[in-house]
């Protein structure tokens, strides 16, 4: 089965290399309510509103950025990780990668709804905030969990 939509195989080790410290700097700045100091500069914003405040379009803010380098070092790293081909890429490993990309996002949206109904004020902030990722995180750990049950289960035949 021809992929054109995935990176190569070799992006996966790219992949994790890139996210795992993201995740662990991740832990580090939420445990840690880390923020450099020489992070903090000046970015280009689009679009900002001061809490409470006036809406602005295209200036500058004082931003500390780790949390965006955060963010995108997990998409990098978690896209890569995701979407890079298997060694075998065949039609069995093309129905489990789309199977758990639907449970995936059957689970983000259950989530999502809960938070909505049963979650207020800064907590459902969060709540959103971590979401962003957890379409990514659950089809990364359904899909290898499967692709290791079934290397395991293939050894434990032979």
């Amino acid at each position: 089965m021809k992929s054109n939509y995935l990176f190569p195989h070799s992006c996966k080790k790219l992949g994790w290399f890139v996210l795992i410290p993201f995740l662990l700097l991740a832990i580090a700045y939420f445990a840690l309510k880390l923020e450099p100091e020489w992070l903090n500069v000046k970015v280009f914003a689009i679009f900002d509103d001061e809490f409470f405040g006036k809406f602005k379009f295209f200036h500058f803010v004082q931003n500390n950025i780790i949390d965006e380098i955060i963010s995108i070092g997990i998409l990098v790293g978690g896209f890569l990780v995701a979407f890079s081909k298997e060694k075998i890429e065949d039609e069995f490993i093309s129905k489990i990668r789309y199977e758990s990309l639907l449970w995936a996002t059957y689970l983000n949206y259950a989530i999502l709804a809960f938070s909505i109904i049963f979650m207020y004020g800064g907590i459902f902030f969060w709540v959103m905030t971590f979401n962003l990722f957890t379409i990514l995180t659950f089809f990364i750990i359904r899909f290898n969990w499967i692709i290791y049950s079934y290397k395991k289960q293939i050894e434990d035949e032979k």
